[in-house]
């Protein structure tokens, strides 16, 4: 006898499958590294689960375990022990290639010191990080796209060392933010103290902006800092991280 469903039973089955798909789930995640015969725990056993289009600040003091924390989820390193599943997706399984493919696809990096390359423009420096995904015309659509999305239409052929710390880390984000073409609607952007690097009055717009990308894209930010203030600046879901444990956490 077969049972009948109803629409309604379908849409919680497919709204359970996409709340899955779109979900940031660490289960016993541990990091230990080896210095000699000694081992630094640098991450111990870390359950979280973060959804799609969420803002977090992860805040703790130097030594905490956070930019351990912002590697894995990068893929630039990989777990001792226990899962990382971003959107569906395995990655503390994933092969160096595969890893590789990951970063480039789904992964927006936004550093405290900018890490733009000096001899190429603003343009430029987007276009650089998603020059395989197509041609050079929809390369360049997009890039432009992105920098207009952050105030800089009219810094687009600069260098570098002609935009002010502010405008350098608008870059940064464009190019990060870019990706998100090609994300399928599941891009991670990680901040490492985006705002340590410039004056306070250029942060807070910083994080303005930060504010409207959440607002304007799915994108999931996590914002790495050891200053409380921009917790409330943000507006955001507070994580605290100490000796590589997760002390509180404010959605619980």
């Amino acid at each position: 006898m077969f049972h009948k469903y109803t629409l309604k039973d379908i849409y919680n089955v497919n709204l359970m499958i996409n709340m899955i798909e779109q979900s940031l789930i660490l289960n016993n995640v541990s990091k230990i590294y080896t210095m000699g015969e000694n081992k630094v725990i640098a991450l111990d056993n870390i359950n979280l689960k973060i959804n799609s289009g969420e803002l977090i600040t992860l805040l703790g003091p130097s030594g905490a375990g956070k930019t351990t924390l912002l590697n894995l989820l990068g893929g630039i390193d990989s777990p001792t022990s226990g899962e990382i599943n971003v959107f569906n997706e395995v990655v503390s399984n994933l092969s160096p290639k595969q890893l590789s493919d990951y970063r480039k696809k789904k992964v927006g990096f936004v550093f405290q010191f900018f890490n733009l390359l000096p001899s190429l423009t603003a343009l430029e420096n987007v276009e650089i990080a998603i020059e395989t995904f197509g041609k050079k015309e929809e390369i360049r659509k997009i890039a432009l796209k992105y920098l207009e999305a952050v105030g800089l239409s009219d810094r687009l052929d600069h260098l570098p060392s002609e935009l002010s710390g502010g405008q350098q880390q608008r870059v940064t984000i464009a190019r990060a933010l870019a990706k998100e073409e090609f994300a399928e609607g599941n891009l991670l952007i990680l901040m490492d103290e985006p705002t340590g690097n410039i004056d306070e009055t250029t942060g807070d717009q910083i994080l303005e902006l930060i504010k409207k990308i959440v607002a304007d894209y799915n994108a999931t930010f996590i914002v790495v800092t050891h200053n409380p203030l921009l917790t409330e600046k943000l507006q955001s879901r507070e994580i605290h991280i100490r000796n590589g444990k997760i002390i509180t956490d404010s959605k619980k």
